[in-house]
């Protein structure tokens, strides 16, 4: 389960350090991807197979799914960690998600999301100003 909010600078080659207690359940292998939001998708490898199958499973005669197809494949590359724990993430990536120096990672439970920091800090600010709304909406699906 991945869980907590982390800030961490970048390297100048594009490295990031991954949290040691989000490493752990990241041991047989990552992928990561353009999500939503403009933010950055890490999967770890099983969450990633179960969500291929889910992809392959849509309907190619489909104009949204062969899009989404592309939006969440053509990008998506598979991660290797360095002794340090940091993984190098792509320039085209760092590009579509906006970060340049300082990054957040974001724990949600099956997966993380890679955020620019000003990126997370509008959408933070969006999420305490929105959360009574938002309980109040989605309370009744849990």
């Amino acid at each position: 389960m991945f869980l907590g909010r982390f800030h961490h600078a970048l390297d100048a080659k594009g490295r990031v350090a991954i949290p040691a207690r989000l490493r752990v359940e990241l041991a047989d292998g990552a992928v990561l991807t353009r999500g939503a939001d403009r933010c950055l998708a890490l999967y770890p490898a099983l969450m990633w197979e179960t969500l291929c199958a889910r992809i392959a499973a849509l309907p190619m005669s489909d104009p949204a799914v062969r899009t989404f197809r592309r939006f969440v494949f053509a990008e998506a590359v598979a991660l290797e960690f360095d002794s340090q724990g940091r993984i190098l993430i792509p320039h085209l990536l760092r590009t579509y998600a906006g970060i340049d120096r300082n990054a957040v990672i974001i724990g949600l439970d099956t997966m993380i999301e890679i955020w620019a920091e000003a990126a997370w800090d509008a959408v933070s600010l969006d999420l305490d100003s929105q959360s009574d709304e938002i309980i109040g909406r989605l309370a009744s699906m849990i």
